[in-house]
C-alpha cells in the first residue's frame, strides 16, 4: 500500500503541473476577443487586423510544431516547457506597454511560439506516463487548456472596466505563467526521459492518414479559434455590453471544460470513437443555426451547444490520433505532426471571419460556413474504423 502511495503522489504532482501549464496555452488569445471595443478605441484596427490577434499566433503554434518535438529531445522536456512558459509570460506582460497594432501582434505571435513548444510535447509526455489512462489525462489537460480561455474571457473585461486599461486586463495573465512555473520546475526529477530516436526519423507528411487526422483536427480547431475571436464581438453588434459578451463566451467555454472532461471518460469506454465524435459534431451545427436563426433568444442554449461540441471534439481529436500508434513516441510524432498541419488551417478562419465582417458587415456568413463544414467532417469521421488503424502506419 505504501509503495502504491509513493507511486501515486509524483503522478498526482505532475499532472497538477501539467495542468497549470495548460492554463496559460489560450488566455494569451482569449482576453482579446472580449476587450476588442476597448482595444479598438485606443488603437486603430480594422476586424481584419483584430483578427490576426488570433490568426497569426495559431499560425505560428502550427509551424513551430514541426519543430518542437525536436526542440523539446535536444533541451529536455523539462527545461523546454521552463522556457516556453517564459516566453508566454514574457510576451503577456509585454502588453502592458504596447502603443501600436504590430506591438500588439507580434506579443500574440510570440506567446504562439512558447504555446506550440508546450503542446508539442505534452501529448507524447501524458501517453508515456499515463499509459493506462491516455484518454482520461489527455481529457484534463485539453480541459485545462480550455478552462484557461474561459477565465481569461470572463474576467479580462472586469478587470478592464475596474481599472479602465485594456492593456492590464491583456496583461494579467501573466501571473498565470509565474504560477505555473514554481509548480512546473518543483518537477524536474520526476519527469519521464523520452528517447527520441523514433520521433525524430519517421516522418509523417507522405501518409495519407496522417493527413486526414491534420485537417479533421484542423477544421475542428477551425470552429474553436474562430469563435474564441468573433463571439463576443458578434454579440457586442448585438447590443450586448462587453463585459457581458465576455462572460457569455466565458459560459461557452465553460461548457468546453465540462464536455472536455466528460467525453473523454465517455468515449475510453470502447476504442470506436466514431458515434462519440458524430453527436459532437451535430451539438456544434445546431449550436451554429441557433447563433445564426435566434441569436437574441435562448442566448445561452447556443453557446452551450457550441461549448460542449467543440469541447469534446478537441481532445478526441488528438485521442484519435494517439488510438492510431501504440509506441508514445511514435504517437507524440503523429499528434505533432496533426497540429502543425492542423493549427495551419485552424489560423485562417478568423482571418476570413474578419474579412467577411469588412466586406459584408456581419458574421452570419462565417457561421454558416463552418456550419457547411463540419456537416464535411461528419462525412470524415466514417473513415475512422479501429479495426482499420494498423494498415495506415506500419
Amino acid at each position: 500500500m505504501e509503495n502504491v502511495r509513493a507511486t501515486t503522489r509524483p503522478a498526482f504532482w505532475l499532472m497538477l503541473s501539467v495542468i497549470l501549464v495548460a492554463l496559460n496555452l489560450r488566455p494569451s488569445m482569449a482576453a482579446v476577443g472580449p476587450l476588442l471595443s476597448g482595444i479598438r478605441g485606443d488603437i486603430t484596427l480594422s476586424f481584419s487586423d483584430a483578427a490576426l490577434l488570433t490568426m497569426l499566433p495559431v499560425m505560428a503554434m502550427g509551424l513551430a510544431m514541426f519543430f518542437g518535438v525536436r526542440i523539446g529531445q535536444r533541451l529536455g522536456e523539462h527545461r523546454s516547457v521552463v522556457i516556453s512558459l517564459l516566453v508566454i509570460g514574457l510576451a503577456t506582460l509585454s502588453r502592458l506597454f504596447l502603443d501600436s497594432t504590430a506591438e500588439l501582434i507580434l506579443s500574440a505571435v510570440l506567446a504562439g511560439l512558447g504555446i506550440a513548444l508546450i503542446q508539442a510535447l505534452m501529448p507524447a509526455l501524458i501517453k508515456s506516463r499515463f499509459p493506462d489512462n491516455v484518454s482520461l489525462f489527455m481529457g484534463l489537460y485539453v480541459t485545462s487548456i480550455m478552462g484557461g480561455a474561459a477565465v481569461a474571457a470572463s474576467f479580462a473585461p472586469l478587470v478592464m472596466s475596474r481599472t479602465g486599461s485594456w492593456r492590464l486586463g491583456l496583461a494579467i495573465w501573466a501571473a498565470l505563467a509565474v504560477l505555473a512555473l514554481l509548480f512546473w520546475y518543483a518537477q524536474r526529477a520526476a519527469m519521464p526521459k523520452l528517447p527520441g530516436a523514433a520521433i525524430h526519423h519517421e516522418a509523417f507528411a507522405g501518409n495519407r492518414r496522417a493527413w486526414l487526422l491534420a485537417i479533421f483536427f484542423g477544421l475542428g480547431t477551425a470552429s474553436y479559434t474562430c469563435v474564441l475571436a468573433w463571439l463576443a464581438p458578434y454579440y457586442v453588434e448585438q447590443g450586448w455590453s462587453e463585459q457581458n459578451a465576455g462572460l457569455l463566451l466565458g459560459f461557452l467555454t465553460a461548457m468546453e471544460v465540462v464536455s472536455g472532461l466528460v467525453t473523454p471518460a465517455i468515449a475510453n469506454r470502447r476504442q470506436d470513437r466514431r458515434l462519440v465524435l458524430v453527436a459532437l459534431l451535430v451539438l456544434i451545427i445546431a449550436g451554429f443555426c441557433g447563433l445564426i436563426l435566434s441569436p437574441q433568444h435562448l442566448s445561452l442554449l447556443w453557446p452551450c451547444l457550441l461549448g460542449l461540441g467543440i469541447g469534446g471534439l478537441f481532445p478526441m481529436s488528438l485521442i484519435l490520433s494517439l488510438d492510431h500508434l501504440d509506441n508514445p513516441c511514435r504517437a507524440g510524432g503523429l499528434t505533432a505532426f496533426v497540429q502543425g498541419i492542423g493549427y495551419l488551417i485552424a489560423g485562417l478562419s478568423p482571418l476570413l471571419a474578419g474579412i467577411i465582417r469588412d466586406r459584408l458587415g456581419s458574421f452570419e456568413w462565417a457561421w454558416w460556413s463552418l456550419t457547411a463544414v463540419m456537416a464535411l467532417m461528419i462525412l470524415m469521421v466514417l473513415r475512422f474504423d479501429p479495426r482499420h488503424y494498423h494498415r495506415h502506419f506500419q
